[in-house]
């Protein structure tokens, strides 16, 4: 079975990992600050706070951001559940906004409008989560320029989109958000096994961020409500989680971070034969903008169904009895049963729901080798045909 996505494990990197296993620190020791400063290199972002996922990047910024009942967040409606659960996790309300029907990303027309309804009712949301969908940057100066000015907190979801770029600038900078965060799960730009990372320009978020991390106890006296008993003594000032990275996790995201731009580059090169050698299918790609380089972390094909004698459920099956594995990214986050409570209604979300009935994630990494890609092409041309 060919994968829709799989990591590049290389002896450099199992090395750094066999290192940090014969030092003296498994957690809490140098790699982990190394890494941070390798990515806030690499993105130009001021702070850089390492964690176990993506989605525990997502939930600390939320509440580094005050975010609680009473609240509300936004999300796109086509991504992972951790883009809305981060919201739930803090008790506030989540609310979806459609795609675009070209770049699949969270529309800035339906955000537009969404948000003047908003204001006329008094319910503004206090964050905004934005998702770099399948590596391709949303419209960030238009998104930044509307949290501006209706003063809501402005987060990008760019676990996707680790080595992409806004014009010609590296996602991750925070230059349009107060928080990116990212993922390194397995599948993403490169891999710590799980793990994340939450990215400021913010210092007091930044500093926030690092307390949540890990329980919410500093060492630092000058936090502290009274004078520490001796140099033994650490307070809890706030209730935190055990979020932290392992040293094994980030001396592995560090080995790896630097092949980052030669997997970006190779995806690039994987997503361009596909556009050119399906081009003339009855097949829809993502629009790319001129001012976005994706990192190509997923790449999707949406079938014309009008055009096509087999159903989406046929094609998928199909793909998949040819060893090729092929998945769905993603349904609607409304749909999940958890959020069916919510009372959300399908007609919202037009683009969304055609989005659900088309699209068929097929294999892009690095090591997919040219004859393994041949063979997909090859066999979606013959299944359509």
């Amino acid at each position: 079975m060919i994968p829709y996505g799989r990591q590049d494990i290389t002896d450099e990197d199992i090395d750094a990992v066999r290192k940090v296993l014969q030092s003296d620190f498994l957690t809490q020791g140098s790699a982990l600050p190394e890494f941070e400063n390798s990515i806030c290199d690499y993105t130009q972002a001021r702070h850089a706070i390492g964690v176990n996922s993506g989605t525990s990047a997502l939930h600390l910024a939320c509440r580094a951001m005050g975010l609680s009942k009473g609240d509300i967040l936004w999300t796109s409606a086509i991504t992972f559940a951790s883009s809305a659960n981060c919201g739930l996790f803090c008790d506030a309300r989540v609310d979806f906004i459609d795609i675009d029907p070209e770049d699949w990303n969270l529309s800035i027309e339906k955000l537009e409008c969404k948000l003047k309804l908003a204001e006329s009712k008094n319910k503004l949301p206090k964050i905004i989560v934005i998702v770099h969908f399948a590596g391709l940057s949303c419209h960030l100066q238009a998104m930044h320029d509307l949290c501006k000015k209706y003063g809501i907190y402005l987060i990008e979801d760019a676990c996707h989109a680790l080595g992409a770029k806004y014009n010609s600038e590296p996602i991750g900078s925070c230059k349009f958000s107060d928080v990116v965060t990212f993922s390194f799960h397995p599948v993403k730009s490169i891999t710590t096994g799980e793990g994340g990372m939450a990215l400021t320009n913010n210092h007091d978020l930044a500093n926030k961020i690092r307390l949540l991390r890990s329980h919410g106890i500093t060492r630092d006296s000058t936090q502290m409500s009274k004078t520490p008993d001796g140099p033994w003594f650490n307070e809890q000032i706030d209730l935190g989680f055990n979020y932290r990275m392992t040293e094994m996790q980030a001396a592995l995201g560090n080995s790896q971070l630097k092949r980052l731009d030669q997997y970006i580059s190779k995806r690039n090169d994987i997503a361009e034969v596909y556009r050119k050698d399906l081009s003339d299918l009855p097949l829809k790609f993502q629009k790319i903008h001129k001012e976005c380089y994706s990192a190509n972390h997923l790449f999707v094909i949406r079938l014309k169904l009008d055009r096509i004698e087999k159903s989406h459920l046929e094609v998928f099956n199909n793909l998949l009895k040819e060893g090729i594995g092929v998945n769905l990214h993603y349904m609607p986050v409304y749909r999940h049963h958890y959020y069916t409570q919510f009372d959300y209604s399908i007609e919202d979300f037009k683009e969304s729901e055609q989005y659900y009935q088309e699209a068929i994630s097929i294999p892009i990494f690095p090591l997919l080798t040219d004859q393994d890609q041949a063979y997909v092409i090859e066999t979606i041309r013959k299944i359509l045909n």
